[in-house]
């Protein structure tokens, strides 16, 4: 018999869990142009987590290889990176969701970052550290966006000016009432809940290709035709 303890411990991750997802917004993400130092990509991801990002676009230089430890390590476990080999090819990816594609870059026709709906599906398009925004990231994106500054210095760091954009559009986005709502689909939700409260069942399952077994309002595995189904394997 398990310890009344864990069950409410299981229970309560599990709760919490359930709470980060229905707070997960499918159609907003952020994708980083050739930015590659550790500092500001663990900034960056875990931004992106704490305003209902789950995952993320990114293009690396060439000299850079991208892994895990780039991330803090929190915020990896619930932010997804996606890596391409080149930016044309990632921001079709994106632009396939229909999401608006948001680069930070001071232009001729840029606009006050705050007057964007953000509502929209919205990717926001970061830079490199030291040239910022790529031409060529500059002609993909549909809009640049800039963040008025009144100081001698017209930039601020990547982490921080991403912390700025994404925190607009949480704000706005929270205003319209997005949050709060399951839209994470149910295979990435039964992905995350099994590999926070159930590693080995996840393992044995993903090694012989079966489905998760459904689980209780506990966070405890109870699915008898699951069981049937390990038994005869």
């Amino acid at each position: 018999m398990q310890h009344p303890s864990r069950t409410f411990d299981k229970r309560s991750r599990y709760e919490k869990i359930i709470t980060l997802l229905s707070n997960r917004q499918p159609d907003m993400t952020v994708f980083m142009d050739e930015v590659h130092k550790p500092h500001n990509l663990a900034a960056i991801v875990r931004t992106a987590d704490a305003v209902g990002i789950g995952h993320v676009h990114a293009v690396f230089p060439p000299d850079v290889k991208f892994s895990g430890h780039h991330t803090s390590s929190g915020s990896k476990r619930w932010v997804t990176t996606h890596k391409h080999t080149d930016l044309k090819t990632g921001i079709a990816e994106v632009k396939k969701q229909d999401m608006q594609v948001l680069a930070a870059h001071f232009s001729d026709k840029a606009v006050d970052f705050r007057s964007i709906d953000y509502t929209k599906p919205t990717c926001i398009l970061l830079g490199s550290e030291l040239v910022g925004v790529s031409d060529q990231a500059a002609e993909l994106a549909d809009e640049h966006v800039i963040i008025p500054m009144a100081g001698m210095v017209q930039s601020l760091n990547v982490s921080v000016a991403g912390a700025l954009i994404m925190y607009e559009a949480q704000r706005q986005r929270a205003e319209a009432n997005m949050y709060g709502e399951l839209k994470v689909p149910q295979e990435e939700v039964d992905y995350i809940l099994f590999n926070a409260l159930h590693p080995t069942i996840k393992k044995y399952c993903d090694k012989h290709k079966m489905r998760y077994p459904k689980l209780d309002e506990n966070g405890d595995i109870h699915d008898p035709e699951w069981d049937e189904l390990r038994q005869n394997i």
